[in-house]
């Protein structure tokens, strides 16, 4: 399997390290662009299996929403068919905020193109962007249990990447990932050791 990579297009400064710091935690190559210009250019270039647009950068009248629409719809290729650099099939989810729901649901409802309204779940958005891996054939099967996301990481760095990624106002509040007693115990074992190394460091410091 082929590195997965994502384009995000956004110019939201929250939601882009919201983003990437739920996608990178997958081992995904992660590209952000803030504008529609570059990211007509990095398409071009080809290489990406999944793009995550805002709709008040793509426009859903302009030329960007166009390509990216017949991007989404083009019928998959055959990995031998399509160029090294470029993947069999590019998966388009866009990002939709309040303020624009209104005008851009109806027009991607009826384009039936897949959209998620900010702010949301992160299950609900990682989820989504799992299934369109999926279909374009970046990822074998879909991650469906948060205990799956960022699996080669501990609990305890899986349950404080969730906060962090939650202070962006890209998510909506939702409950942390599941764990376990046992990682529950482990989770708070680790912080008191932190809180300890913390304090060693303090005592140090003022000891020079």
């Amino acid at each position: 399997m082929s590195e997965v990579g994502i384009l995000i297009i956004d110019d939201d400064v929250a939601s882009q390290h919201a983003l990437k710091s739920v996608l990178d935690s997958e081992g995904w190559r992660v590209r952000i662009v803030p504008d529609a210009r570059q990211a007509l250019t990095d398409l071009a270039a080809g290489g990406w299996n999944l793009a995550i647009v805002n709709v008040a950068v793509a426009d859903v009248s302009g030329p960007l929403f166009a390509i990216l629409r017949e991007l989404s719809d083009a019928e998959p290729k055959a990995n031998g068919d399509a160029p090294e650099h470029q993947p069999a099939k590019l998966g388009v989810l866009f990002l939709v905020p309040v303020h624009l729901a209104a005008a851009a649901q109806p027009i991607l409802e009826q384009k039936d193109l897949p959209y998620s309204l900010k702010p949301y779940h992160l299950h609900d958005f990682f989820e989504k962007v799992s299934d369109l891996l999926v279909e374009s054939g970046a990822i074998e099967e879909p991650i469906r249990a948060m205990g799956n996301f960022g699996a080669k990481r501990s609990p305890v760095r899986r349950l404080r990447a969730a906060r962090q990624t939650r202070r962006g106002s890209m998510f909506a509040s939702r409950e942390d990932y599941q764990m376990t007693e046992e990682e529950m115990a482990d989770y708070e074992r680790q912080e008191e050791e932190d809180r300890k190394k913390r304090e060693r460091e303090r005592k140090d410091r003022e000891h020079l």
